[in-house]
């Protein structure tokens, strides 16, 4: 039974990949909520799924089905997105969405919930945006070295997870690994995996090239000048999100066959001078961060090891030896939890305490 004295939930997008995530979390983390509607589209609708331990019917997305509610989280394809949010808000929710439809919008707050909290009361549209996960694995720590160093410049290469693309890119991987695998002679000649892989699978790969076995240096669609759009999505965000119109960003976006968790690796330098044992410092203290950086005892992040968990997790953590002002580390984060699910439910659990 719903307490109709607390708000009402819904969940758009509650079948696919974030979404599964987002159920999980709503039955791990406090229970503030009201109902929770699970909301997706019409080939999903009438399914039976189970949130804090309660069987819920997935109901097709339609504005009957967004009546009564008082936030919506959406993880949904940016069309869909740009035709719903403004329905749900019409209906009375405030949308936290997930996809790049509403995130240069300057009427719409770009939120990481440990470093621009304040951001969630400033939205105009009734609409708050989650970054892209790529972009927000890096924001606690760069946030967190911003208030103390004033960051001037961020040169970032990622490491992107197949589940970047949601389930499709990560049964397109497991199905190339199971291609792939036990054959030692693979991987010496040219183009011996992308021959094995276009022979075994069909051709409607997610991915612009093999993953099993390789790395593509392309995440995105078609950008500016050579660049990816999820490259230009890193600069513009990072630099809506801290505040900082004019922060020099150059990002290189790359594919690696691991299934979930993003890494990266990124050159920051500041305006002030700065330490590791100052880094250090900052890094303990601040929010959802877990400084995990012991090279003698090979202690440095890896997917394998992070995936699951909520915080994200630095490493490598070194001075720049030939630039001044500047800090060189390694972060992994578990792009569908805190990526992507988690942020949406800190942002909606803060509007429901705003609401109540």
């Amino acid at each position: 039974m719903s307490d109709r004295s607390r708000p009402t939930l819904a969940v758009v997008g509650a079948t696919g990949a974030v979404g599964s995530v987002m159920r999980a979390l709503l039955s791990e983390r406090e229970d503030v909520w009201g109902e929770i509607r699970l909301i997706a589209s019409a080939r999903s609708a009438g399914r039976v799924l189970s949130v804090r331990g309660e069987d819920v019917v997935v109901q097709e997305l339609s504005a009957q089905a967004l009546d009564g509610v008082d936030v919506a989280m959406f993880d949904v394809p940016k069309d869909v997105s740009l035709e719903w949010a403004p329905i749900a808000v019409q209906q009375g929710a405030v949308v936290i969405d997930n996809s790049s439809a509403f995130r240069m919008d300057p009427q719409v707050p770009l939120v990481v919930a440990e470093v621009n909290p304040a951001q969630i009361r400033n939205r105009p549209r009734g609409i708050i945006s989650n970054p892209n996960c790529t972009t927000l694995v890096m924001m606690n720590t760069l946030g967190a070295l911003h208030a103390g160093w004033e960051l001037e410049e961020i040169v970032v290469s990622t490491y992107q997870a197949a589940s970047g693309l949601g389930q499709p890119g990560m049964d397109r991987l497991y199905d190339e690994i199971e291609v792939v695998a036990g054959d030692r002679q693979l991987g010496q000649q040219i183009g011996d995996v992308r021959r094995r892989i276009d022979n075994e699978l069909d051709q409607s790969s997610p991915f612009p090239a093999p993953l099993a076995m390789n790395v593509v240096p392309w995440v995105g669609d078609a950008g500016e000048e050579g660049w990816s759009s999820e490259e230009l999505k890193v600069r513009a965000e990072s630099r809506k999100i801290l505040g900082l119109p004019t922060l020099r960003v150059s990002a290189t976006c790359v594919r690696v066959p691991v299934v979930t968790t993003h890494s990266l690796s990124v050159h920051a330098r500041f305006h002030k001078r700065i330490t590791v044992e100052d880094a250090r410092e900052a890094l303990v203290q601040a929010p959802n961060v877990v400084l995990f950086d012991d090279i003698n005892h090979d202690e440095w992040p890896t997917p394998v090891d992070v995936v699951g968990s909520d915080p994200m997790f630095v490493g490598r953590l070194r001075q720049a030896t030939d630039f001044p002002n500047a800090l060189d580390f390694f972060v992994c984060g578990d792009n569908l939890r805190k990526g992507a699910a988690l942020n949406t439910s800190q942002i909606a659990e803060a509007l429901c305490q705003e609401l109540v």
